[in-house]
């Protein structure tokens, strides 16, 4: 089976990881990266250069096409390649909206129905900072369009809900701005494949979005994980598909946009239920890296299946065990980071039991017999490990991180923290 990956960063190494389990699949990835290299061959060709892609799958014919990453997917990739007849996993650009336009999500919830929170969208700064001026806090600010994880502000105080409209203004010009209500909760991701008709949930996780322990700091596209989440139990699982995944994959039906991929929905479980945060129409990252490795059923051919409308005859099953996994960034991020730092120890943590390291940004040099590895990006490595319960993953994870570091390697140090420790409360003074 030959299999065209779109994408470079650590989602596309553990879906690559994953679909290579199979020994029929033959792996060719664009751009890829030297850790796609060491999985199948690359081809160096740009995420967004949707007819330079069109013209490479047409080349090599392969029996499906996954787009890893967002970008490709809102700018029609995948309506191309199903022009030319090729099998993809990955909904149309119309479908994809639901990540591309979080105006479009928030008015495709009213118009279905769907828990969410209250909001409100500004086209310009001063009507922004009118409302906000009259505003209760906390409330969150968040960016229109895509923003690589970075374009929600949680803001406690006027002061900083100014300074994040500015900020988001200047993600890209024109970027409308929607203030939401502030939702408190238990933060869960909620994953569902979809051919467009039947519909099977994945695992749930628990990313951690801020830069710092506690959940402090700057949002960044995502600092660990840890899958399943607890929190999840059979009843929330079973209200959530009924309340928000089913809708969604009825309603983009209905409107003529049916969805065919993998569904996301990045929720808040409060008092009165689950509520969505926001929808993504990909993997996660770095969700997908500890949510993989627990996945038993061949994923090839899971995902083919979606593709050609035949998931109603796949069953999912997982291994009964738990994964975390512990992203290392880049000192600087998410701001400018340094880059080209010699990276040592990732032979050692590879060798451990049960362990995965994942390259997100990572440069592999080969000028002698034994290969060099340098940073090449803001997050570099997600290391994942299982156990037989969440704390032994943590902890193997932890121990794997001990054995790898660089100049200014950054990590948090409480991934899983609430799931193990329910009762802790987590503040920060940085609103």
């Amino acid at each position: 089976m030959k299999i065209l990956l779109i994408g470079q960063g650590g989602r596309e190494h553990a879906l690559a990881w994953r679909l290579k389990q199979n020994p029929r699949v033959k792996l060719i990835s664009a751009p890829g990266s030297s850790a796609l290299a060491s999985l199948g061959e690359v081809e160096p060709v740009a995420v967004d250069n949707i007819s330079a892609l069109v013209s490479l799958a047409n080349r090599v014919q392969p029996d499906l096409t996954v787009i890893g990453p967002e970008l490709p997917l809102v700018m029609g990739l995948a309506d191309q390649l199903r022009s030319l007849g090729l099998a993809v996993f990955g909904p149309s650009a119309r479908a994809a909206q639901i990540e591309g336009s979080k105006v479009f999500a928030k008015d495709f919830m009213v118009r279905h129905n769907l828990p969410t929170a209250s909001y409100a969208v500004f086209y310009d700064l001063e009507e922004a900072q009118q409302y906000l001026e009259a505003a209760s806090y906390p409330l969150v600010l968040k960016a229109d369009g895509l923003a690589q994880g970075k374009g929600v502000v949680i803001c406690g105080k006027l002061e900083a809900a100014l300074k994040g409209i500015h900020d988001i203004a200047r993600l890209g010009k024109g970027q409308r701005i929607l203030v939401e209500e502030y939702l408190a909760g238990e933060e869960v991701s909620f994953f569902a494949l979809t051919d467009g008709k039947a519909i099977k949930p994945l695992l749930s996780a628990q990313d951690h979005k801020t830069i710092y322990d506690n959940d402090c700091g700057p949002n960044t596209g995502g600092m660990g994980a840890y899958s399943p989440a607890p929190l999840v139990n059979k009843r929330l699982e079973e209200m959530i598909l009924e309340t928000i995944i089913q809708p969604v994959v009825s309603g983009l039906a209905t409107e003529g946009c049916p969805y065919s991929g993998l569904l996301y929905a990045g929720l808040m479980v409060t008092l009165s239920g689950p509520k969505v945060l926001e929808f993504n129409a990909r993997f996660g990252d770095p969700e997908t890296q500890a949510l993989l490795p627990l996945l038993k059923t061949d994923l090839a051919e899971t995902l083919l299946a979606v593709a050609e409308s035949r998931l109603k005859d796949v069953n999912l099953e997982w291994e009964n065990k738990s994964a975390a996994t512990v992203v290392m960034s880049a000192e600087g991020y998410p701001g400018p980071y340094r880059e080209d730092d010699l990276i040592t120890g990732l032979d050692e943590a590879r060798k451990r039991p049960d362990t995965l390291v994942f390259e997100s940004g990572v440069l592999k040099r080969q000028e002698g017999a034994t290969p060099t590895y340098h940073t090449k990006g803001g997050r570099v490595l997600a290391v994942t490990a299982l156990g037989a319960d969440l704390q032994d993953a943590v902890n193997r994870a932890y121990e794997a991180v001990g054995d790898i570091s660089w100049p200014g390697a950054h990590y948090r140090k409480d991934i899983g923290g609430k799931a193990l420790h329910q009762s802790l409360l987590y503040n920060c003074d940085d609103d």
